[in-house]
């Protein structure tokens, strides 16, 4: 029950993240990758010794690529991020990296899209997470259709929402942060990154609305029934272990994958760790208890 008891601490800490994530994505925004708004990304590796990033740019400057990014990748390697580059543009820049130092270098990767097609993906990652939460609301409203008392069955669908609401929007407030001071970019991974979880997220949040749905039909055969924040309290409690060992397995095999590797999936399993570990979180500290909020304000609207 303590965490019924103190919903309220835990509802301001998540309203509090939630503000700092709408001020940093209004204030910085995300920085979209070339996935979604086209250009070239190449990733080069040195042999042996790397050039600074100062000699790096001294010689891509020349070429009058406009605006363009280099970061640093593993020990001796660079990610250069520009606008659509062409074959003879691309031959420019391979021709001005080779200058910059003595030691060989391989191009592990070169990738361009053109701002069309990034346009496009853009519109269908939207699509793609509003159909995912239209889904979601529909399963929940069916699936608890047969409880409605004392709360209504799309209310459950409803929380639900409100808890991937706040995972979605913490992630992406974490990347806009992220991309202000360390130049992270969103790209299609990072949206197939948020889809995954809305899935995970909502699989935990099923999990503790179950075993309330269960625990109201075994209450209501009682002889002494317990009122509805005493069964929502006692539900949290019968599934808060495994919902924290399942996430905790995940997160561990996540930061693995972060740790050890390839940089094109760095971003993906950050965004996956964030996304995860606060839906675990708002499944059982914030979605569960605001059905007693619900049921409350319910109770005192009809006492008037």
């Amino acid at each position: 029950m303590f965490i019924v008891r103190n919903r309220i601490a835990f509802y301001t800490f998540s309203i509090a993240l939630s503000i700092a994530s709408i001020v940093a994505l209004v204030v910085w925004g995300l920085r979209p990758g070339i996935d979604l708004k086209g250009g070239s990304i190449m990733e080069i590796e040195y042999v042996s010794e790397r050039p600074s990033m100062e000699d790096l740019r001294g010689g891509l400057d020349s070429l009058g690529l406009g605006t363009y990014s280099i970061r640093p990748t593993g020990e001796t390697g660079y990610i250069i991020r520009t606008g659509e580059l062409d074959q003879a543009g691309h031959s420019a820049v391979l021709a001005a990296i080779d200058t910059m130092s003595a030691s060989d270098f391989e191009e592990k990767r070169f990738n361009s899209i053109g701002p069309v097609l990034g346009e496009e993906a853009l519109q269908k990652s939207w699509i793609s997470i509003l159909l995912v939460l239209a889904a979601i609301v529909l399963f929940i409203t069916f699936a608890f259709r047969k409880v409605s008392r004392p709360v209504s069955s799309w209310k459950y669908g409803l929380m639900a929402i409100v808890g991937l609401a706040h995972n979605i929007l913490i992630t992406a407030g974490a990347f806009a942060v992220l991309g202000q001071f360390a130049g992270f970019e969103v790209d299609t991974l990072f949206v197939t990154a948020l889809l995954v979880i809305l899935g995970f997220s909502v699989h935990d949040t099923i999990v503790v609305f179950d075993r309330v749905r269960e625990n109201l039909h075994i209450n209501s055969n009682r002889s002494d029934k317990k009122n509805f924040e005493h069964i929502v309290g006692d539900s949290i409690n019968q599934t808060f272990v495994r919902s924290i060992n399942t996430s905790l397995t995940t997160l561990i095999a996540i930061a693995a994958l972060y740790v050890f590797g390839p940089e094109t999936t760095k971003h993906f399993s950050l965004a996956l760790f964030i996304g995860i570990a606060f839906g675990t979180y708002s499944s059982i500290f914030i979605c569960a208890p605001l059905l007693i909020t619900l049921n409350r304000q319910k109770d005192s609207r009809s006492d008037r």
